[in-house]
């Protein structure tokens, strides 16, 4: 690796403003609610980041890592329709998406798997995004 770490935490700003910049997405959660880690008592449903990886992804000209994120969608609507909504809402808004990062260059954004699935408190759905990115710089 290059020792910079940061290229996670620039794609991870510009997805959260992409994001909140989508009165769809801002309908489907009742506002702005797209946090690092969710405030207590925050009201269902909103979105997290979840666990976020970044490996080298340099070619010997150019510095570059490949980065993997995860987003939670958090329901506590009856059933996984609102979950997998929201799951399908972020997919379309994000794979493929030209985002500008802070001092970087952001190659490609997929999102390669997606799920929802019940929670052990039985009454919570968390739907699962995770997305792969290659950043340069």
């Amino acid at each position: 690796m290059t020792g910079d770490t940061t290229a996670a935490l620039e794609l991870q700003a510009a997805i959260r403003a992409h994001l909140i910049a989508d009165a769809d997405f801002l309908a489907a959660l009742g506002g702005p609610k797209l946090f690092d880690g969710a405030p207590r008592g925050t009201a269902f449903p909103y979105v997290t980041f979840g666990p976020a990886s970044q490996g080298d992804w340099s070619d010997g000209e150019v510095t570059g890592a490949d980065v993997a994120l995860t987003l939670n969608a958090w329901s506590r609507a009856a059933g996984k329709r609102e979950a997998w909504a929201i799951v399908g809402l972020m997919m379309r808004l994000l794979h493929d998406a030209t985002l500008a990062l802070g001092t970087r260059r952001l190659v490609t954004l997929s999102a390669v798997f997606a799920e929802v699935r019940r929670e052990a408190d039985g009454i919570t759905e968390r739907g699962v995004l995770r997305l792969s990115a290659l950043v340069e710089g």
